[in-house]
């Protein structure tokens, strides 16, 4: 039987999260080795703040329901609208934080607000191919392989191989209608 997630909370994040998140990157480095960046500094902060002003992002932290410690970071990049209506979605634990079913529960919520708030059609997520934790939430939250992408992303210096993932609106909501009918447990 599969364990029920913890709660988790989405929130923006604010100038004042940058010490705890400081903190969390350099306690990460090791958890993040080869998988993520993680550089992080009053530069990059100030840039994703800004980032997360434009219509094309959307930046969320993780956060633990019990306590509301900043557990992670979930985004949606390169929003489309018009005939393409898509996004990226880029997600991260910090060390100490995984195994718990945050993530799947945070992509659950991530997904409900491309979906149903911004009104987007698809959302793709690339994943390196041994990143066994990070494809699992996909197949949980209903996401499915549709290829390889050779070198596709620069990561510690070095261009690594992604899989590329994608959920589209109607299996979304064909998978929501299914999760919410009582018989189907």
């Amino acid at each position: 039987m599969a364990s029920r997630a913890e709660p988790v909370s989405l929130r923006r994040p604010q100038p004042t999260d940058f010490d705890e998140l400081a903190r969390l990157y350099k306690a990460s480095q090791t958890h993040f080795h080869g998988r993520a960046s993680s550089d992080f500094d009053q530069s990059r902060f100030a840039k994703t703040l800004a980032d997360s002003e434009w219509a094309s992002n959307e930046y969320f932290l993780i956060c633990n329901g019990d306590d509301s410690a900043i557990a992670g970071t979930i985004n949606l990049s390169q929003i489309f609208f018009g005939g393409f209506q898509n996004a990226y979605l880029g997600y991260q634990l910090f060390a100490g934080f995984t195994g718990r079913g945050l993530m799947t529960e945070a992509v659950r919520q991530i997904l409900e607000f491309a979906f149903a708030d911004l009104g987007l059609h698809r959302v793709e997520a690339n994943v390196q191919p041994g990143n066994f934790p990070s494809i699992r939430v996909l197949e949980r939250s209903g996401f499915n392989r549709e290829g390889f992408s050779r070198r596709y992303l620069k990561i510690a210096g070095r261009w690594r191989d992604h899989e590329r993932w994608a959920i589209i609106r109607e299996d979304w909501k064909k998978r929501k209608t299914n999760d919410s009918c009582p018989g189907d447990r």
